[in-house]
């Protein structure tokens, strides 16, 4: 399991996936940052508007976003040097996909990171 997590799409809607996925996090007891181009606070933590305006550099970024938003989350990515990417059931885009590989980041696509993790 990875270190430090970040979840770009974190939202301040309950019912949304974004939302869940950070709440579950922090419940477990991980390192989680959220990003969201508002920015804000969410569940009394800083939300970040970038993933490279993170203090740390994560581990690995689960994206929680619509496809076509996907492919800027990935270009965010590689100019901060993430080397791992969740695309969540959803998020899904295959350029997205094909670029960020190229770029040498793994990417999972087509599974929930929740699931995969034990968390849900």
């Amino acid at each position: 399991m990875p270190g430090v997590i970040a979840v770009a799409g974190v939202s301040a809607d309950e019912s949304k996936y974004g939302f869940l996925i950070f709440r579950d996090l922090l419940a477990a007891g991980r390192e989680v940052y959220g990003v969201n181009p508002k920015g804000g606070r969410i569940l009394d933590r800083e939300i970040f508007p970038s993933v490279s305006a993170l203090p740390v550099k994560p581990d690995v970024v689960i994206i929680v976003v619509q496809p076509d938003i996907t492919a800027k989350i990935v270009d965010d990515c590689i100019a901060a040097g993430v080397r791992e990417i969740w695309m969540q059931p959803g998020s899904e885009n295959d350029t997205a996909i094909e670029k960020a590989k190229k770029s040498g980041i793994e990417v999972i696509a087509r599974a929930c990171f929740m699931v995969r993790g034990g968390f849900w």
